[in-house]
Parts: structure tokens; C-alpha cells; sequence
């Protein structure tokens, strides 16, 4: 961590907290010692003009904020992971269509953009110059899902009638909503369905009705959620059933070796350079996919069925070119 980075950490520690905070509290979580903390203080005070207070009563150091001010030190500075979630939930907010929930937004909007400028970044020019890009995501009904969102924190079960890509085909289900996930970005409805009598996803904007019932939704533990729904690979749930082998090339290596597929995935690299990864999953189909995205780079080892699925996907688009 250096000077820079310690400065703007110990400004977010001390703002943060309500009461002092002592100097072997700052040590530990900046990671250096008393001769370098003490340093820290005295550049804030002297380059940043920060009004921080030593409370001799409670041992520790606290921003002198009377009258209510504020502090807060010019150019905030956002790490990577902290950027990338500020623009999201702006991005996010700016694509949500005015109803019932405008109200509600434009405060945590405004908030948002505050936040932005409080490091005089101005959101619009970091609009043009940082992009985050949505890819292959779908148009959901805005009001399907105030619905479904609803339902879900009012713990109310759901009436719908539900189309399926695969058989293309409408079923009527009546659902007790479990939790929204925003994967690949795009929304699922994890739910307990009352007509299998088992757990199940739906995409929702592939729901085509929705109405939310009186009756209380059936609520279903969150250990089994997640062994159900986060278990396997991809979207798809339920217990894993196989194991993936998969080598990459050397070249693709460079890459893949640094990515996480899957929680419970297991990689190594290869005496030649070439990286082997083991993925746990139930539906192969969305493994396919990613496998598929790799071209020649990857090798499908085991289990066998799942080579030959590739084997018969890549003869028959072979087929095609020819």
C-alpha cells in the first residue's frame, strides 16, 4: 500500500466511525507503524488541511466537524472495484423506466452523482470515458418485475404464465418468489414451484402474466437455496452430477488460469504450459457455451458424453461451412 493509498484509507477509517478511533487501531489497518501513521497525520493536516483532532479522553483521532461541516479531501479516489460499482448502479438507475419506483430512485440517484462529484469527477465526463458494456442482455417488463419484486419482499406467492425458450411452449405456474438474481445481465426469479413441488428459475422476461396472490409464499431455507441454485455451473441448478476436464493451450492458459468459472472449480498448470481446469455442474448446456467460445484453444477430456456433445456440435457447424 503506498503513501497515497494509506492517506485516502485513513481518511475513509476516520469518517466512517463515530467515535475516535485509536492510533493502534490506524496501525493495524493500514499496515505500518506508529513513525508512519503519525507521517500520515501530520501530511493530511499540513497538505489537506484536514481538521483532525487528537481526543486525549477516548485515545484516539477524530475530524473536528463543528457547526456541522464536513470534510472531505479533494479528488476522492475510487479503486477499480469501487468505480466499476458506482457507474453500474448509476448506468442501472439511468436505464430504470419512470413508474411507480421514480420516486424512490431519484434520491439514490442524486446521492449517486454527489458521490462522483465529491472526488471532482464529473459523472458525465466519466460517462465518456469509462464504458461498461451490457452483453446479450434482454428487455424485461418493468412492470412484470415491480410485480415479482413485490411478491418477493412482501412474501407473497405469484400467479404466472411462463414461456419457455427450449420447448417454446406456456405453462401456469403458481410460484412463492425466493430471491432476484441479475446474472449475465439479465434477471432470474429463483422460486419454489407449487405444481412440481420443487425449485426452479425463471427468467423473468419470459414471464408473459403475473399476479400476486393473497396467499403467504412458502419459504424455503437459504442453505438450501444455495445448495440448489449456486452449486453447480452456470444458471442451471441442482446438484452437480459430473466433473468437467477441460485443457487449454498454452496460450490460452495466460488467461484462463487467472479466471474463476466456478466457486468450486479446481485448475493447475501443466508441465508443458497448458492449463487443465475442473468445473462441477448438473446441465451441461451453458458449459458448452464457454467451452465453445475458446474454439481449437480448449480440449474437452472427460466425462465422455460430454465430449462427444462437443464432438457432434463442432462436426455439425463444420457441416454447415462446408
Amino acid at each position: 500500500m503506498d503513501r497515497l493509498q494509506r492517506i485516502y484509507k485513513l481518511h475513509r477509517i476516520i469518517a466512517s466511525r463515530r467515535h475516535p478511533v485509536s492510533r493502534a487501531t490506524l496501525e493495524q489497518e493500514l499496515e505500518c507503524s506508529r513513525a508512519t501513521v503519525n507521517r500520515i497525520i501530520q501530511e493530511m493536516r499540513l497538505y489537506f488541511n484536514a481538521p483532525l483532532e487528537y481526543d486525549r479522553d477516548h485515545s484516539g483521532y477524530f475530524y473536528d466537524t463543528k457547526g456541522g461541516k464536513t470534510f472531505e479531501l479533494p479528488g476522492v479516489w475510487f479503486n477499480a472495484a469501487e468505480l466499476h460499482a458506482l457507474l453500474t448502479t448509476q448506468q442501472l438507475l439511468e436505464q430504470v423506466q419512470p413508474g411507480l419506483l421514480d420516486s424512490h430512485l431519484r434520491p439514490l440517484r442524486e446521492r449517486v452523482e454527489k458521490l462522483l462529484a465529491a472526488g471532482q469527477h464529473d459523472s458525465g465526463e466519466i460517462a465518456r470515458r469509462v464504458r461498461i458494456l451490457r452483453m446479450a442482455g434482454r428487455n424485461t417488463s418493468s412492470e412484470h418485475f415491480q410485480t415479482v419484486a413485490g411478491a418477493l419482499l412482501q412474501r407473497k406467492r405469484l400467479a404466472i404464465r411462463y414461456h419457455s425458450r427450449s420447448d417454446d411452449a406456456e405453462t401456469q405456474r403458481e410460484i412463492s418468489p425466493q430471491r432476484l438474481t441479475h446474472y449475465r445481465d439479465n434477471w432470474y426469479l429463483d422460486a419454489w414451484c407449487h405444481q412440481r413441488n420443487a425449485l426452479r428459475s425463471f427468467a423473468v422476461d419470459r414471464l408473459r402474466d403475473v399476479k400476486t396472490l393473497a396467499k403467504r409464499a412458502k419459504d424455503i431455507a437459504e442453505k438450501r437455496l444455495d445448495t440448489h441454485f449456486a452449486s453447480s455451473y452456470g444458471i442451471f441448478a441442482g446438484r452437480p452430477k459430473h466433473t468437467a476436464r477441460l485443457i487449454f493451450t498454452p496460450l490460452r492458459s495466460r488467461w484462463v488460469a487467472e479466471e474463476q468459472w466456478h466457486p468450486q472449480q479446481q485448475g493447475r498448470m501443466l508441465e508443458d504450459g497448458s492449463y487443465e481446469l475442473r468445473i462441477p455442474y448438473s446441465d451441461p448446456r451453458e458449459l458448452v457455451m464457454d467451452i465453445l467460445k475458446h474454439g481449437a484453444e480448449v480440449e474437452v477430456i472427460s466425462p465422455e458424453h460430454l465430449r462427444e456433445e462437443m464432438l457432434r456440435i463442432l462436426q455439425t457447424t463444420l457441416a454447415r461451412y462446408r
